[in-house]
């Protein structure tokens, strides 16, 4: 009287073990379509700030992504008034939980404006850099230069630290990121009314300094 049950008990486990291969197979065969992640560590020039949601540079370049590569994915993890300090601080948790092909760091810029060392700005960069390939990512560096009346020497040191974290790392490096907006000769048309973030009008130059690079790195 036991056999129809121990038989039904026996098939119910077969069923489910097929139904978890097939299941297990299917994932194998079908992996996400999103086969590359592109992480934006940034600050204020990154976040939006004073901007309309979806025309900061981020916005736009995850518009070029889907004409241009569809699936890639891009994650905006920028805070306004972050410090490399505080990127560095975030980064391991944003890995972890991201796991991104690419990562994009524009910080520095506010270190320059609060007058922090420059050794320490140098060391963050550095680290960041390391931690996202030993994570498995590609790293691109947005560089960033000093305000003039820092003086010449101060300007020279900050870009070359960029220059020197991109080198040792193997690590892409867009020189100047505000190229075009902060070097042009008109450079308050491009500028919102304090005088240090990009306007929408300057968004699409800022993606034009970051694409060839990322592009170049992107499968």
């Amino acid at each position: 009287m036991h056999t129809p049950l121990l038989r039904r008990r026996h098939f119910n486990w077969t069923l489910l073990a097929l139904v978890g291969w097939g299941l297990a197979a299917s994932a194998l065969a079908s992996p996400s379509t999103t086969t590359q992640r592109v992480l934006v560590l940034g600050d204020s020039l990154s976040a939006e700030y004073g901007l309309v949601r979806g025309t900061g540079w981020v916005a736009l370049l995850q518009k070029q992504l889907a004409q241009e590569k569809p699936g890639v994915e891009v994650i905006n993890a920028s805070i306004s008034g972050d410090t490399t300090s505080g990127g560095r601080s975030r980064l391991p948790a944003l890995l972890k939980n991201h796991q991104p092909s690419h990562v994009i760091i524009e910080l520095g810029g506010n270190d320059a404006l609060r007058g922090l060392p420059m050794a320490m700005t140098q060391g963050n960069l550095l680290d960041m850099a390391q931690k996202a390939k030993s994570a498995g990512a590609q790293v691109m560096l947005l560089g960033m230069q000093m305000p003039p009346n820092y003086g010449p020497e101060m300007a020279r040191q900050f870009e070359a630290a960029y220059v020197q974290v991109a080198k040792s790392q193997k690590a892409a490096l867009v020189p100047f990121f505000l190229k075009g907006v902060g070097d042009d000769s008109e450079p308050l048309k491009w500028f919102q009314s304090d005088r240090i973030h990009p306007n929408e009008a300057a968004q699409p130059r800022l993606l034009a300094n970051v694409w060839p690079t990322l592009k170049k790195q992107l499968k």
